[in-house]
């Protein structure tokens, strides 16, 4: 029988996903399911982005230019700039989401078997996107203690080699929220700079910053590491819109998108109605962002509230993005997160979580996290959160 190959037998399962056959399972019973699982927003895309796809007329539906369309581009280009960002048209190239730029920023800037410094816990798809391309992650640990801040820069230096080419983050973070600070990103600059490294930035959630006195500082504001510097987006979380698989890779670095494009040739384009939307959504007012940062932040503030009365649980209050990382007084989450959906139920109601060890490749670190999705309405959180309280003490009683 044919074998499969070693590079597919170590791909991991996504920790986000790999529980859907138990909720599943859970709803077949007649059980409803809150999904604190998964970031996927409960926030309407903006009209102007439908609208587009609805009212577009066209007799044939044709390849774009691999890099995206060039009015796409454009307006890009001066959305960053709109927002601070010294981005041009040459700088950007679209992509099938934010998940195909970052498998292009791996192939472009590395090797099989050269090495990727991230802190974690990360976006558990980093290890799957470091497998594909034959990557080594290797892990600096930070912790809920201090809210996920960024490890010394002497933890990130010791771990440097011969083979290590780039750092990773995201910022703000997804599973934990962090916002790094301007003073922690020009650290990493420094860095990158000393040893001649690539600074790789996932900034999807850059518009999800909570507290007025903080503030996103981009790797693409850093004055010295253009040729360093590679930014990630994306508008699945921006508008509302991760069915529409459409990011981008930007980078000032000549070479780095030159080789990016030869990965955009090889995959042709990316889609055509998704960019029309994108493009569109452009278009958004302010007022549709403003209304939505104020309505996260009800959201993380609620469930932060409702998640300290639950005894021994410590949970780090993120400063962006949609999630946090809770820490139970259980023994080991994964399980936890499994009975809950086959065996628990709090009056025909239970609650899925994502079991947070996926999102560290140290083995046997955050055995006891959860990450949280808080993508629902607010009554919904409460209710998950009343929910998880009683089943922690019922699975801890059995």
């Amino acid at each position: 029988m044919p074998k499969v190959s070693n590079k597919g037998k170590q791909m991991p399962e996504s920790p986000i996903r790999k529980l859907v056959p138990y909720a599943d399972i859970a709803k077949k019973k007649g059980h409803k399911v809150y999904h604190l699982n998964i970031g996927q927003p409960d926030i309407k895309t903006p009209e102007v982005a439908i609208n587009a796809v609805k009212n577009i007329d066209i007799k044939v539906l044709e390849y774009s230019h691999s890099a995206g369309f060039e009015s796409y581009r454009t307006k890009l280009s001066q959305y960053y700039k709109n927002h601070g960002l010294p981005i041009d048209v040459a700088d950007i190239i679209i992509t099938t989401g934010g998940s195909e730029a970052l498998l292009f920023a791996m192939g472009s800037t590395m090797d099989v078997d050269d090495e990727i410094i991230i802190p974690e816990p990360f976006y558990a798809n980093y290890n799957g996107f470091s497998t594909a391309s034959g990557v080594k992650v290797v892990p600096v640990i930070s912790t809920i203690e201090t809210g996920f801040a960024l490890p010394p820069i002497s933890d990130f230096e010791k771990l440097i080699t011969s083979k290590t080419k780039a750092i990773l983050i995201c910022n703000p973070g997804n599973p934990t929220g962090y916002l790094y600070s301007q003073e922690e990103i020009q650290q990493l600059a420094n860095l990158v700079k000393k040893h001649d490294l690539f600074l790789i930035a996932d900034e999807v959630y850059r518009e999800f910053i909570y507290d007025e006195t903080e503030k996103h500082y981009s790797v693409m504001n850093v004055p010295g590491i253009e040729e360093n510097a590679i930014m990630i987006d994306s508008v699945s979380k921006r508008y509302s819109m991760c069915g529409a698989r459409i990011g981008c890779i930007v980078s000032k670095n000549k070479e780095v998108m030159a080789t990016a494009m030869k990965f955009a040739q090889a995959r042709l384009s990316p889609p055509t109605f998704a960019q029309i939307a994108s493009e569109a959504a452009l278009e958004t007012p302010q007022s549709y962002f403003d209304e939505v940062i104020e309505e996260y932040k009800d959201r993380r503030d609620t469930l932060i509230a409702e998640l300290q009365k639950i005894e021994g649980v410590k949970v780090a209050t993120p400063k962006g993005a949609f999630y946090c990382i809770a820490q139970l007084p259980i023994d080991n989450a994964d399980a936890f997160a499994q009975w809950l959906l086959e065996s628990y139920d709090f009056n025909g109601e239970t609650v899925m979580v994502a079991p947070a060890a996926g999102f560290y490749s140290t083995p046997n670190v955050g055995l006891n996290e959860v990450r949280i999705a808080y993508v629902l309405k607010k009554e919904d959180l409460v209710r998950s959160v009343e929910i998880l309280k009683e089943a922690i003490k019922v699975y801890n009683s059995k």
